[in-house]
């Protein structure tokens, strides 16, 4: 093999731009595909995040009505709903809350182990709600315990002071091991709003951000909370198995019989929001697909057309060598170990190239560092695709007899 080496060499140095073509075409392929592969795996990581909820049984209604209420009236025209809708039957739980995973709002606060701001300071997402979420969510309280119906709080009343108290709160596991390293949570106090304490009475396992992107590395690092709180928001049905469409009507239609002005502006399933949600992800992880492919394509086409130029050009050349006793196998060789050099150059500009884009995608779009598995794994990629791309030129000069071959 070695023995080829130094007429490849002079062949390559006389068709130096053929040459360099087919480097620069793996080089590029190389940076862009590792990039857009890693692309694709942080589109896929997002679709299977798991937010917690017993999503497939979940539907999410808004309602507008003609004139807006006052506070006080507010609350009670929320409390009288949810009386109402929990004595339907095939619901398995009702709430209100400010917000919920996958939809338009994002709610978040500041919580600290000192009054007044002071110590480790870390942002959540504030839910609000009262002590039929855990239920109609689906979370599992893996820790302490959940709300009594005597300590969810009016929210208009506990803003209407200066200082708000709120007793007690309920946090996500992530939140308890960032705020309380090596130690339980439970029973301990931290600050919300102004000096008042709060007591963690509760830890559950799973309970995202509403947008889930946050959760994965942004301002909260996925720090989450549930406040008592009674207050305006969405309606979040729970339905029995296979009935939550039949629910949402029902839901819907005992909702807009109290008051004819109030009208349910959306009504949708948990499972749809989700999949609106990740529309972009799933359209940039199809899109990159298809990038990787068409790259891999035009790449394989240049190797196999180059390959197939030099196996006319070189004729002769294969006659003669073939005249001097060498075989098929070492005349298909020399072809391998030509396009080998090639794809290896290549592939070492095209690596080097893929790191400076990975930090510069870093830089300006907030993505992870390219893990350097990609790396790898693309080289061992693109060498298998020059050696699949060159053997049916490389076979084809191989069985050229010599006589044939010194006569052309």
């Amino acid at each position: 093999m070695f023995k080829d080496l130094m007429p490849i060499l002079s062949t390559l140095r006389r068709h130096k731009i053929a040459a360099g073509l087919i480097v620069l075409e793996v080089a590029l392929t190389c940076a862009l595909v590792t990039n857009a592969l890693h692309l694709i795996q942080t589109r896929i990581e997002a679709l299977n995040t798991d937010s917690g909820l017993a999503e497939s049984e979940i539907a999410v209604l808004n309602l507008r009505g003609s004139r807006p209420l006052a506070p006080e009236r507010s609350a009670t025209v929320v409390s009288e709903d949810l009386a109402r809708l929990r004595a339907l039957p095939g619901l398995k739980a009702v709430t209100v809350s400010n917000q919920i995973v996958y939809g338009n709002n994002s709610n978040n606060s500041g919580v600290s182990l000192e009054p007044e701001s002071k110590g480790l300071r870390v942002g959540a997402a504030q839910y609000a709600s009262d002590d039929q979420m855990l239920s109609t969510f689906g979370l599992k309280l893996i820790e302490g315990r959940n709300f009594t119906p005597e300590e969810v709080l009016d929210n208009f009343q506990v803003f209407s002071t200066p200082d708000p108290k709120i007793g007690q709160l309920i946090i996500n596991k992530v939140m308890a091991e960032r705020l309380f390293p090596g130690q339980s949570a439970l029973g301990k106090r931290v600050y919300i709003f102004g000096n008042s304490p709060s007591t963690i009475i509760g830890i559950v396992d799973t309970l995202t951000h509403t947008q889930l992107h946050r959760a994965r590395g942004g301002n909260n690092g996925g720090n989450a909370m549930i406040l008592p709180l009674r207050g305006g928001g969405s309606y979040v049905i729970r339905a029995e198995a296979g009935q939550l469409d039949a629910q949402i009507k029902a839901v819907t239609a005992a909702l807009e019989a109290v008051d004819p002005t109030r009208v349910v502006t959306q009504a949708r399933p948990l499972t749809q929001m989700r999949a609106e949600f990740y529309a972009q992800d799933r359209a940039m992880a199809w899109l990159m697909g298809g990038v990787c492919v068409a790259l891999l394509l035009v790449t394989a086409m240049g190797i196999v057309g180059l390959a197939s130029f030099w196996v006319q050009q070189r004729t002769r050349m294969i006659g003669t060598r073939r005249a001097l006793g060498a075989t098929e196998a070492q005349v298909r060789r020399y072809f391998q170990l030509e396009n080998l050099l090639l794809t290896t150059t290549g592939i070492v500009i095209g690596t080097a190239g893929a790191v400076a884009l990975s930090q510069l995608l870093m830089q300006h779009y907030e993505l992870a560092r390219l893990p350097w598995v990609y790396l790898p794994a693309g080289a061992l990629a693109l060498w298998l695709l020059g050696q699949a791309a060159v053997w049916v030129p490389a076979r084809r000069a191989a069985r050229l007899s010599p006589v044939a071959a010194l006569r052309s």
